[in-house]
């Protein structure tokens, strides 16, 4: 019997072998390029989710690979895993705060993510911002990507991603951090530092990486 982690793996390492992201081979089938990304594997609640066949048909066909070539992926799926480019899940900054696309714990959830290659090994849950306009300038400009860690420690001066209760997804730098509160200094000068509560806070990721 065929496993949740042995199939997905397969799909990952179809992707590569095609010189594809999973959300690359998606589109090749046809499907929504979501149908493949990470945050769609399982449900908030860590229940599995599984690919339908439908879309197992649809990306054998596109990609001219044999039901037994695909078996044969699930066979070496965790060493497939230690080769492909890793993929984590992208969305514009400026769409971030939008409800449904991160869950309760502060990963990316829903299907409105795409998916990029990270050459890097990150953690699990990273996920890719794309930066727009030019609030951030001159430490990241329009189009840049950011790479963001929720599981890396975040100490004064870090910059990070911090989303607050009323929905504000943010890149800011960690000016000082207490007990109660947190305060944010802007990139850009032309805008105006930020301080909040801490109990006003969903979230802070460290940014881990930039396309700069």
């Amino acid at each position: 019997m065929l496993t949740h982690r042995q199939i997905w793996g397969a799909i990952d390492a179809l992707a590569y072998r095609n010189g594809l992201s999973a959300s690359g081979l998606a589109k090749r089938a046809g499907l929504d390029p979501t149908t493949f990304n990470k945050s769609k594997r399982a449900t908030a609640n860590g229940k599995e989710r599984w690919p339908s066949t439908e879309s197992l048909s649809k990306v054998l066909f596109a990609t001219g690979s044999s039901l037994d070539q695909f078996v044969s992926l699930t066979d070496t799926a965790g060493r497939a895993r230690h080769n492909v480019s890793n993929s984590v899940p992208l969305i514009g900054l400026a769409r971030a705060g939008v409800q449904g696309f991160f869950d309760d714990a502060g990963f990316p959830a829903g299907s409105g993510w795409e998916e990029i290659i990270f050459p890097e090994l990150v953690e699990e849950h990273a996920y890719a911002l794309e930066i727009t306009g030019d609030s951030m300038l001159p430490v990241y400009r329009d189009g840049d990507r950011i790479i963001v860690s929720p599981a890396a420690s975040v100490r004064r001066g870090d910059r990070v991603v911090v989303k607050t209760l009323a929905g504000e997804v943010t890149a800011k730098q960690l000016a000082r951090m207490t007990a109660q509160h947190i305060e944010l200094r802007s990139f850009n000068t032309e805008y105006e530092d930020r301080s909040f509560l801490l109990s006003d806070i969903v979230f802070m990721h460290r940014i881990i990486w930039s396309s700069q």
